[in-house]
């Protein structure tokens, strides 16, 4: 992978978001249009999600990002190569935000990025926020939800010279973290219920993880894009805190002055729940095997990149400010 800053001038320049819609796109596309860090932003998107009825809420998205008088968007498929081509003219760095189900369509948007002869893009970050694929060298490559995200990092290890590429990869979602399942099957991975004053902890409680607010996501690739020199090359492992379930839970009932009640899922009953759902095909099997893997530490790190991409504790979101917006009924 090429790691030369020598054009670092020219870039993040004109920015081209793909997924700026999704459930992290949108926190991803806020904060790089509202910190100014792009000369130009584009957004590439569905015939469909750009002309989503009013109201709706990509609707919503998309007025008011072209409201600021910042943004251009652009239609096509993400699989269709000459739409890509066609989005790519004039771009000079490429965020993608795509969704878990679209994440093998990057290597095509990676090879076409790189092979082009038309191409401007010199920069590539590709969907990456979330865990640690790579964190284990044993048991990282196996991991099923892993899968697609190895094979994209695959390709680039072993196809992108001239490519820069960078992975920002944020850990879990405490948004996403805090929110218990509506399937009764899928509740013992753990997560707190509001109205119900009731928690699911995995073991005792008292593993910690470390989290990214979804906010704070978007905050971490506009800094990653302000240090092409700390990032270029680089899976960049960021964090807005290290936190345990238990902390969690004294923080909800805090907030809601009361005191919950509290259920436990062992971690050996967690990973046989996670080998009944794969075998049974159930689509909550891969949150069973990602609380797995955080409640065994995978998410915690000696020293995150945080510091080399500027990024202080006082800029990132609070265990209070997350738990609170959950409080209100102002989750993601």
């Amino acid at each position: 992978m090429a790691s030369s800053t020598s054009s670092s001038a020219a870039v993040p320049g004109n920015v081209l978001i793909i997924g700026a819609t999704g459930v992290i796109g949108q926190y991803i596309t806020s904060a790089i249009i509202s910190s100014g860090v792009a000369a130009k932003v584009t957004i590439f998107t569905s015939p469909s999600t750009a002309a989503a009825a009013p109201g709706t809420p990509k609707h919503k998205l998309l007025s008011e990002w072209k409201s600021t008088g910042k943004v251009h968007v652009v239609t096509g498929d993400v699989n269709n190569a000459d739409d890509i081509r066609a989005a790519y003219r004039g771009q000079n760095t490429v965020v993608s935000a795509l969704g878990r189900d679209s994440l093998l369509s990057q290597i095509e948007l990676l090879r076409i990025a790189e092979e082009d002869q038309d191409s401007s893009v010199q920069w590539f970050l590709p969907s990456e926020y979330g865990t640690d694929i790579e964190y284990d060298a044993v048991k990282s490559p196996h991991e099923k939800p892993h899968q697609n995200k190895l094979k994209v990092r695959a390709f680039v290890r072993d196809h992108i010279k001239r490519l820069k590429v960078t992975y920002v990869v944020t850990g879990p979602y405490l948004d996403m973290f805090l929110a218990l399942s509506p399937v009764p099957e899928a509740q013992a991975n753990g997560g707190y219920d509001v109205a119900g004053k009731r928690a699911v902890v995995v073991g005792d409680g008292e593993g910690k993880v470390g989290f990214t607010s979804m906010p704070d996501v978007g905050k971490f690739v506009v800094a990653a894009l302000r240090h092409p020199e700390a990032a270029y090359g680089k899976a960049l492992k960021v964090q807005s805190l290290v936190t345990t379930p238990n902390a969690i839970l004294q923080e909800f009932e805090k907030q809601t002055s009361s005191k919950w009640q509290v259920e436990h899922t062992p971690l050996d009953k967690l990973r046989q729940l996670e080998e009944q759902s794969w075998q049974a095909g159930k689509p909550y099997a891969t949150g069973f095997t990602l609380r797995r893997i955080w409640g065994e530490g995978g998410t915690l790190y000696e020293k995150t990149d945080n510091e080399s991409l500027g990024v202080k504790d006082e800029d990132l979101e609070s265990l209070s400010t997350i738990v609170g917006r959950a409080v209100r009924g102002e989750g993601w």
